[in-house]
């Protein structure tokens, strides 16, 4: 079950909470479902308990059990768990995970972005300096993603470096004579140095990566290729995300989505046995430990909060927290890697296929957002 799917499910447990009358209030337009924060669990929660107490009446908790029974026998729902003043944590069952991936690589591109238009209108008003400029672009971008319909505007006429080095681009300069109905300035702390030097990816990342209230840093650190660059690690890891597809197909197999998490152990005993072999040869023995295999479920936790993060971005008009959301995906690629293809006499199995699928996800959702910051995602670093 995808998030939009379960976000649906539990649209319809609210639905008919309210027609078996155990609920009065109005059945919300939309669920929110991300991964739960600190002190929660499973795979999923939404705090529509707490979005419908007032209008109902009652207290959080009370809804949330009323929507619990009607969510707990819900297909692919494995269970739910009620946390804190009223957060409903839904668990699914194993093949959660598989139709996430498999969403991912149908959508491509689209995963996270919405099809039909909203209505919303939106006009983005910014001073000419470069940062709001390039900052402007990107919200622009992000929120035509979501379905709204935007306009950028400029207080005079951009300097055609922007155009031309950084890929900013703007519908009108002066001050825009008929605004749409909600209208942003885009302010963000200036940036006290010009970054065209660093070219378009680098100066949009320096600019974008951080919060508006932060004042950018302009150092050729962003061109630097070490795992202190944050730009670099994202862009390194959708390049390991193709060089992994380029190399399952040298030993004759392809990806494939399916149950990631239920395949863990035998990959983590694989993964064991063939670092044994080696520790062997060199002449170490091995000593009891507690080995985990969560490297799969931080990915799949960081993709399906990807649609979630890119609407977030739209509404606070902040291309800072898309950008790190993608950092925190690339992290969590960088460690799940080294566990997709086989090792040593080890044969493909649907376990490295699968691993294989979760691995070409995240590196649609990396050249995705990239895109979406203006950023360009190679496929070779």
């Amino acid at each position: 079950m995808t998030p939009v799917e379960l976000s649906r499910t539990v649209l319809r447990a609210v639905r008919r909470a309210v027609d078996a009358g155990e609920l009065v209030a109005p059945v919300p337009e939309w669920a929110q479902v991300a991964p739960p924060g600190p002190g929660g669990r499973g795979d999923y929660a939404t705090n529509v308990a707490l979005q419908l107490a007032r209008p109902a009446g009652r207290p959080p908790q009370e809804v949330a059990r009323i929507l619990r029974s009607h969510l707990a026998d819900a297909e692919g729902v494995a269970g739910v768990d009620i946390t804190g003043p009223g957060f409903l944590n839904i668990t699914l069952d194993g093949s959660g995970a598989q139709a996430l991936v498999a969403e991912v690589l149908r959508r491509g591109a689209r995963y996270g972005v919405v099809d039909e238009p909203t209505g919303e209108l939106v006009q983005l008003h910014h001073p000419r300096e470069v940062r709001a400029a390039v900052t402007a672009h990107a919200v622009a971008r992000i929120l035509r993603s979501q379905g709204a319909l935007v306009r950028t505007s400029c207080e005079d006429e951009p300097d055609p470096a922007w155009a031309a080095v950084l890929g900013v681009s703007v519908d009108a300069h002066g001050t825009p004579a008929a605004p749409a109905p909600l209208k942003v300035n885009v302010r963000p702390v200036p940036a006290v140095q010009d970054p065209t030097p660093l070219g378009r990816d680098a100066a949009r990342w320096a600019l974008l990566h951080p919060a508006s209230h932060d004042r950018p840093r302009i150092t050729s650190d962003h061109l630097l290729q070490r795992e202190t660059n944050p730009l670099f690690r994202v862009r390194y890891a959708h390049a390991r995300t193709r060089a992994l597809s380029g190399n399952a197909a040298a030993l004759g197999f392809s990806s494939a989505a399916g149950d990631v998490q239920g395949n863990a152990t035998h990959l983590v005993d694989a993964h064991a046995r063939a670092l044994s072999r080696n520790a062997a040869a060199l002449g170490l023995t091995s000593a009891p430990g507690d080995v985990q295999d969560n490297d799969a479920t931080h990915l799949v936790d960081a993709l399906a909060a990807y649609p979630h993060a890119l609407a977030t971005a739209a509404r606070h008009r902040a291309p800072d927290r898309l950008a790190r959301h993608l950092v925190t995906t690339a992290d969590a690629v960088l460690v799940f890697q080294h566990t997709v293809l086989p090792l040593g006499d080890e044969k493909p199995s649907a376990a490295h296929r699968a691993r294989l699928a979760l691995a070409e996800a995240a590196g649609t959702v990396l050249a995705g957002g990239l895109s979406l910051l203006g950023i360009d995602a190679p496929e070779h670093l």
